[in-house]
């Protein structure tokens, strides 16, 4: 049992294995070829993929960066050289798989139905602000955090002020994406259920 959950890899084949029973335990293996079915499991992709992108998010606004200054100097190589690569590898394709998913779920629901969104017609606007706060976050985590955290963690070698100024940008900016995950959140949740 240790050795299969050594690999995490087997761990999360084994759960969407699990899924499987769960559908032919269900009997709705027969329900494949409708179209709510395959809105039910994109929108299931999304949120899975959106809970590792916001988590990974509050990670590092949570337990990473408030951490960095408690731990030793000859200790914080593992975490800039190690730790904070992989998880910003993971955070951004999140990122990616989940506006991509959302804009594909919506677009499931009609024609039209992104664009009535995104620009607030009535009946759609609560999704269509989480909708335009989850792309401001992308683009802040694609075209400002990330290029800033390959300075701050060396991956792009510059200047060490340049290095401090990447590194106060890129904190910034994360902070604010996490300032907008809540109102995000909240208005993809108040547009299923009523809240908006």
């Amino acid at each position: 049992m240790t050795a299969f959950f050594s690999s995490l890899g087997r761990t999360v084949l084994a759960g969407f294995v699990l899924v499987l029973v769960l559908i032919a335990a269900t009997g709705t293996l027969g329900r494949m070829g409708e179209h709510a079915w395959w809105a039910f499991v994109m929108r299931w992709l999304h949120i899975m993929s959106g809970i590792l992108w916001v988590g990974l998010l509050y990670y590092f606004n949570f337990v990473q960066t408030p951490s960095m200054p408690k731990i030793p100097d000859e200790q914080k190589p593992a975490v800039g050289k190690v730790i904070a690569p992989t998880a910003l590898f993971w955070f951004r394709w999140a990122a990616l798989a989940t506006v991509v998913l959302g804009l594909m779920l919506a677009g499931m629901k009609g024609k039209g139905y992104v664009v009535n969104a995104l620009t607030f017609t009535p009946g759609t606007v609560a999704i269509g602000i989480g909708m335009w706060l989850a792309l401001i976050m992308a683009f802040n985590g694609g075209f400002i955090i990330w290029p800033n955290q390959k300075k701050a963690l060396g991956i792009v070698t510059v200047s060490p002020e340049e290095k401090a100024a990447a590194a106060k940008l890129a904190g910034l900016v994360s902070r604010v994406n996490t300032m907008l995950s809540v109102p995000m959140l909240f208005c993809m949740v108040a547009q299923q259920n009523g809240g908006l």
